[in-house]
């Protein structure tokens, strides 16, 4: 199962090192390299048309990440998801973003239902498989809002670096289907509930939305068993 990435040309007026690794991250978390892909430096310094150094340092930082496993001198592999670490983000972006949207749809229902009502306009324009990247990029647009309207955007980057794992059982949930319509109920329900006011609402909304993968965590892993870890 892959989904397709958005493509990348490195610019040569830019240090090359960070351009990899962001191509090489957007590949892994777009599934485009699934779990357990051996990734060739050699190869990657063909394709990018690099030295080593910079290969390797963005591999040191995927390493980092979590997203690649470095074996010394035999081979450098996308690491499986890692549930136990999904499980812990998904704790992570629930704190935050239930009490933003809490927050907000007490202090400012109208003008946080009319940015979150934008994004999602945009979104209901490419609920299809063959716009799977432009859905996903406006899917995170539209929680990054509540970060935005509620003055927390750094705390956006933190639950961005921490999710990497629930962010690729995410891209094999999304293809499953009616994935992609229900998002889209799910995301209106939230715009509707903060429209009214209603922060209880509101904030149950959102607490289904953020819950759609892990509740069917056992039916992601028994498709994709070589791709999880427990």
């Amino acid at each position: 199962m892959k989904l397709n990435p958005k493509e990348f040309t490195l610019d040569r007026s830019r240090q090359v090192g960070p351009q990899i690794l962001e191509i090489l991250r957007s590949r892994i978390l777009s599934m485009s390299l699934p779990p357990t892909t051996v990734l060739s430096r050699i190869s990657l310094q063909s394709e990018f048309n690099v030295s080593q150094t910079p290969v390797r340092d963005a591999l040191i930082r995927l390493e980092e990440e979590g997203l690649v496993e470095v074996y010394p001198q035999y081979a450098t592999v996308v690491s499986r998801i890692d549930v136990r670490n999904a499980i812990e983000a998904h704790f992570l972006r629930l704190s935050i973003e239930l009490e933003a949207v809490r927050r907000l749809t007490l202090e400012s229902p109208d003008e946080t239902a009319a940015a979150l009502e934008t994004v999602l306009a945009r979104q209901k324009h490419v609920v299809s498989p063959e716009t799977y990247d432009l859905f996903d990029m406006l899917d995170k647009d539209f929680h990054r809002v509540l970060y935005e309207r509620a003055d927390i955007l750094g705390l956006w980057s933190t639950v961005r670096r921490q999710g990497v794992h629930i962010d690729r059982l995410r891209m094999l949930n999304l293809p499953m289907p009616g994935k992609l319509e229900q998002i889209i109920v799910d995301h209106q329900a939230v715009v509707d509930a903060v429209r009214s006011a209603d922060a209880e609402a509101a904030v149950a909304a959102l607490r289904r939305h953020l819950s759609g993968t892990l509740s069917i965590i056992d039916l992601i892993c028994e498709q994709y068993p070589d791709y999880v870890v427990r």
